[in-house]
């Protein structure tokens, strides 16, 4: 579930197809640059409902997997 809402707000933010994201899925691979991630965070903590992302949280994510695991980890799940 959190991977379908993960997947479609990527696809929608970067112009590509959904089922072309995996969890391996980079977000160098989507062409994303600095700004580009912190719009994805700020979409991804209005959809699930999170505190802010810090600086320190979004430097250790790279890939799908990892925002996944770590939106997993806030969301107790």
């Amino acid at each position: 579930m959190i991977f379908d809402k993960i997947a479609a707000l990527l696809a929608e933010q970067f112009g590509v197809e959904q089922d072309t994201i995996t969890m391996d899925t980079s977000f160098e691979d989507l062409g994303a640059d600095s700004l580009d991630i912190v719009e994805l965070s700020m979409a991804v903590e209005e959809e699930f409902g999170v505190e802010e992302m810090e600086e320190d949280d979004l430097s250790g994510i790279s890939t799908v997997g990892d925002l996944i695991n770590y939106l997993k980890n806030k969301l107790g799940d």
